[in-house]
């Protein structure tokens, strides 16, 4: 038998970390990302968790899997696209974001203009009024790039001197320069129709915002329902795209169930084909080479 490789490797440890967390069946066979109203959100989350070897445990509550989620996102993220420097070199750091100040953003290269108008905002109702929270974005979990010093710069050749580039957010000249967000990733548990709406409000207030380059906007998902995922990944401009955390396993229970006398999903599996092939949903293991474009 073959050896594993990388991302492979780290996709199962992805899913063995969901799976003692919060992929768990509780006493009511419901798995932890079902939504126990529906029918065929339950049937689709137990055939994923069924094959991705689930053991009964405790629901836990929304807003504990949500920040479980975005740590092991996170973590799979480290764990895979550091590794590709060979098709994306660089100083790389992944964070999940637990702060939800409101000032991470301008943390950033591109968006280190927006400390400047948080600060005027305070001190003025009517200007505070006038911009909203428009420049107000938290992603959940981030990737940044440290800016390069000359010397790096230069190591292959004489690239850069005192006259010129002398602006560009790569070129840490003063030593000092803030790092540049390479990607934004949103991390959804499930999708109910407003924390869809609000991945793409954020989406669109860091593209609208930015000074610079757009980093990747993604969405990551562990929504087992293909309508649910179609009302955020269908549709262009804002999501470069939608990942799901099990799209393997997501793809054969639904075409099981709808050879299936009996389950109301028979819509299902045309829509998933028309994401998948469409480009507009992926399977996590696709995430960090997608990140090194």
């Amino acid at each position: 038998m073959s050896q594993l490789s990388l991302i492979a490797r780290a996709r199962k440890d992805f899913h063995k970390r969901l799976l003692a967390s919060i992929l768990q069946i509780d006493d009511s066979g419901v798995p932890g990302n079902a939504d126990r109203s529906s029918a065929s959100s339950c049937n689709i989350a137990s055939g994923i968790a069924q094959k991705l070897l689930a053991e009964n445990g405790v629901r836990t509550v929304a807003q504990t899997s949500g920040n479980k989620f975005e740590e092991v996102v996170a973590l799979f993220i480290s764990n895979t696209f550091p590794n590709l420097s060979n098709l994306r070199p660089g100083t790389w750091d992944v964070r999940q974001i637990k702060s939800r100040g409101g000032s991470e953003i301008s943390k950033y290269s591109q968006y280190e203009h927006l400390a400047a108008l948080t600060e005027a905002a305070k001190g003025n109702l009517e200007l505070s009024a006038a911009l909203g929270n428009d420049y107000t974005i938290t992603p959940d979990v981030v990737i940044t790039r440290q800016p390069e010093t000359d010397a790096v710069i230069n190591s292959i050749g004489h690239i850069v001197d005192s006259e010129v580039a002398l602006r560009s957010d790569l070129r840490d000249r003063s030593l000092g320069r803030p790092p540049l967000l390479h990607a934004s990733i949103s991390t959804k548990w499930t999708l109910r129709s407003d924390r869809a709406q609000n991945a793409r409000s954020e989406a669109l207030n860091l593209i609208r915002n930015r000074k610079g380059r757009q980093p990747h906007i993604v969405v990551v998902t562990g929504e087992p329902t293909p309508s649910r995922l179609a009302s955020l990944a269908l549709g262009t401009g804002d999501i470069d795209c939608v990942y799901h955390f099990a799209l393997h396993e997501l793809i054969e229970t639904v075409s099981e169930l709808s050879d299936s006398p009996g389950t109301k999903i028979s819509d299902s599996d045309d829509l998933l084909r028309i994401m998948v092939e469409g480009k507009r949903l992926k399977d996590i293991s696709d995430l960090p080479l997608d990140l090194a474009v």
